[in-house]
């Protein structure tokens, strides 16, 4: 009698470690991890489009990405890696990227070439090879030429402002023109006679 019940717990037992180790794999099975899609365009050579590599390996457009992988993007062609709600960034061409995302940001160490930010959900960081460290909002820019970061900003926003204030004098003046009631517009300082009927 002894001998079974001991037979029963040490079966008890493997049972549980069994079913631990299910669910610890399961659980690591179901852990979501960020990934972006790289998408690449340039000059088609021979009726190939170009290749870029990802960690030494040629890929092309339409492969997913994760984080800590290398970009390289030949002479020939850019990439933009689209990273859905994180954020979107270009690779211009002869570009050299350490890439690190995750749902709460994008930052990266840009070892050659130019990255430029078309959206994000906050500030990309971006460090070149002497270790600067760029703040990269959407529409800026940051090259690793010499070593130096430069970061440069949209201007489309003093245009859109200049070209508001027009439209809205232009509106105010119409809305004005429009609630006289009478035909007659007074220019200069002389008396202006209408037809009479």
């Amino acid at each position: 009698m002894a001998k079974k019940l001991r037979m029963h717990k040490a079966l008890s037992m493997c049972l549980v470690v069994v079913l631990i180790a299910t669910y610890s794999m399961v659980a690591l099975a179901n852990a979501e991890r960020v990934a972006g899609e790289i998408l690449i365009s340039g000059n088609n050579i021979n009726g190939q489009s170009p290749l870029v590599k990802v960690n030494g390996e040629a890929v092309q457009s339409g492969r997913s990405i994760f984080s800590s992988s290398t970009v390289v993007t030949p002479n020939d062609a850019n990439a933009i890696i689209n990273l859905g709600k994180v954020g979107k960034i270009e690779l211009a061409p002869n570009t050299t990227l350490a890439l690190a995302f995750s749902e709460n940001g994008i930052s990266g160490d840009l070892l050659s070439g130019q990255v430029t930010v078309l959206n994000a959900a906050d500030t990309v960081n971006i460090t070149t090879v002497d270790g600067n460290l760029a703040k990269l909002n959407p529409g800026d820019s940051a090259t690793a030429t010499s070593g130096k970061a430069q970061t440069t900003g949209n201007t489309g926003g003093s245009n859109g402002l200049l070209w508001g204030i027009i439209l809205g004098g232009a509106v105010v003046a119409i809305i004005i023109a429009s609630r006289t009631d009478n035909n007659r517009i007074r220019i200069g300082g002389g008396t202006i006679i209408s037809p009479s009927r």
